[in-house]
């Protein structure tokens, strides 16, 4: 009787755990699909998907557990030089494995509840996109996946769609 309880009780505290997850990231994460200039790669771009949760020093302690939850990604610290006496931590997902297996997974079954939920089947559909049909290894892909980078969180439209720097080749990207 005693494991069936503590086994409840384990159960119920997984989802308290999955709803905070949920609202913290409602509240303070991101789903983010960066397009960077690289000239170290082929097409001299880089797309960069991320899942991003963000802290105060004061409360990295909720950050370890967002990270030992999900069992990948790493934190960050991004140190401060300004009129903030804290430094500003983030949790970031990266390795597209992860977002694919562990990540999207987790917000498929447990779901926002803010705008951040049609941000997340944007940036998700981007992600399977890079994964099933390496959209981000041809200019016209990464063209996509732009377009697709500024539906999220409702950004405008990128500068770099339009500059001339983008040219390469003849392709506008």
């Amino acid at each position: 009787m005693g494991k069936n309880v503590s086994s409840a009780d384990n159960q119920q505290e997984r989802l308290k755990t999955k709803g905070w997850i949920v609202g913290f990231t409602d509240g303070e994460g991101c789903f983010t699909l960066s397009i960077i200039r690289n000239s170290t790669t082929k097409l001299g771009w880089q797309v960069m998907p991320e899942f991003i949760l963000t802290q105060g020093e004061k409360s990295i302690s909720s950050l370890e557990l967002v990270r030992d939850y999900f069992g990948c990604g790493r934190i960050f610290v991004n140190r401060r030089h300004d009129n903030h006496k804290e430094n500003l931590y983030r949790y970031c997902v990266r390795r597209l494995s992860d977002l694919d297996q562990v990540i999207i997974p987790f917000f498929k079954k447990n779901r926002l509840k803010t705008h951040k939920a049609d941000s997340f089947d944007i940036w998700s559909r981007a992600v399977k996109m890079m994964i099933i049909d390496r959209t981000h290894l041809n200019l016209e892909g990464i063209e996509t996946l732009a377009k697709m980078s500024w539906k999220i969180n409702n950004q405008k439209k990128p500068k770099f769609l339009e500059s001339s720097e983008t040219i390469r080749r003849g392709d506008i990207i």
